[in-house]
């Protein structure tokens, strides 16, 4: 293939981080089931341990499958690599796990999946680490939240379930400014749509089970490190002070700008263990082959049903921010102009006792015939 060019996302989804087996010559990524490998000898051993040289040590730290997907992930995100895990709520976890110290907080965005916020303000009060939502989208918001005990901002490319579009670059500045790194969730949008550590941010988290896999028969999870944050200032002590179970090695002096993903690696994944399983991992990448393609029509689909629930009757209102006058539309023309995504909201004029609010519909769209899932929608409001 040729290499005079960058090559496209439509061909990355297919080729990045895979190579034919050399020994067989197998065209796809075998499934590598196994959990231990063999040391050629003692210092062999001991040099990976001590991650004085790559290599495989044990499937709970590192799959060859899953590095496929790591190489492939880090790729499409533009990031210096990536690290796969069990969930998505399992890449949060270690995300935080690495970047957090009893005592300090993150900032967050309200509009964040339900999931993520009882991720943060229940499981992980537990571990002492605090968190301030955010009502409000604008930078400045987020910049009065920031204080000294801060150790991230956390956000969602396009938010889950309202289908907001988040400005990540002003978002981004405000929290550089207070020397702070930018956290993104872009499950919704996958790199497809939108590349968050183009627009700035530091550190982009998936749940693979969506978009990514986009078949719905495997869970899994990623971390993608931008490699351009500087560690260096003290908040991170995991990163930028020795570390005692590795012989006083510091992360960013032995690892540079991957420093983050290593730590989430060597630290996080080694301590807490939620590793991807090989099959789910091959089961991803075969899902990701197809992201340009399903994302294109998804996409469609949302934009259709979006403005034909906007024209219906019995509708209040509906959040897409591909809609003309959307309070998110001319940020998803900057941040997403493939297309605003497929997850959305709308409102019913009478109401309905829905859990997200006393109007409120989600809606994710398929892959479906568009003329087959409206006609679905219409008779289910047929039937209020």
């Amino acid at each position: 293939m040729s290499e005079s060019a960058p090559l496209r996302p439509e061909t990355l989804v297919i080729h990045a981080g895979a190579t034919p087996d050399p020994v067989t010559k197998a065209r796809i990524t075998p499934i590598y089931q196994t959990t231990s490998y063999v040391f050629d000898d003692a210092d062999h051993a001991a040099a990976l341990f001590n991650l004085e040289a790559g290599g495989n040590i044990y499937s709970r730290l590192g799959n060859p499958t899953a590095g496929v997907l790591e190489a492939r992930l880090a790729t499409l995100e533009g990031g210096v690599a990536a690290l796969a895990v069990a969930s998505g709520h399992s890449a949060q976890l270690l995300v935080f796990h690495t970047l957090m110290e009893p005592g300090c907080n993150i900032v967050a965005s309200r509009k964040l999946y339900g999931g993520s916020i009882t991720q943060l303000s229940q499981s992980f009060k537990r571990m002492g680490w605090g968190v301030t939502f955010v009502e409000e989208l604008e930078p400045e918001a987020f910049a009065r939240a920031i204080n000294d005990k801060t150790r991230a901002v956390f956000i969602e490319s396009i938010a889950n379930p309202g289908g907001v579009v988040m400005d990540i670059a002003g978002i981004a500045e405000v929290a550089h400014a207070a020397g702070v790194p930018l956290v993104v969730d872009n499950t919704l949008a996958t790199p497809y749509l939108c590349r968050p550590l183009d627009h700035g941010a530091d550190i982009v988290v998936h749940s693979l089970t969506k978009f990514l896999g986009g078949h719905g028969n495997s869970i899994g999870g990623a971390i993608i490190d931008g490699g351009k944050f500087d560690w260096t200032s003290g908040h991170w002590p995991n990163l930028s002070a020795p570390n005692p179970s590795y012989h006083g090695k510091v992360f960013t002096d032995a690892f540079g700008p991957a420093a983050f993903v290593v730590a989430c690696r060597a630290l996080g994944l080694r301590d807490l263990g939620p590793a991807i399983s090989p099959f789910n991992a091959f089961m991803i990448l075969t899902g990701i082959e197809t992201l340009a393609l399903r994302m294109e029509r998804h996409c469609a689909n949302a934009q259709k049903v979006a403005e034909w629930l906007k024209a219906h009757p019995k509708v209040a209102w509906v959040s897409y921010g591909g809609l003309p006058g959307d309070p998110s539309h001319e940020r998803a023309k900057r941040y997403a102009p493939k297309g605003a995504g497929a997850v959305f909201t709308f409102g019913l004029k009478d109401g309905y006792a829905a859990g997200a609010g006393p109007d409120v519909v989600r809606l994710s769209v398929g892959l479906e015939h568009v003329d087959d899932i409206i006609a679905d929608l219409d008779q289910a409001l047929a039937g209020l």
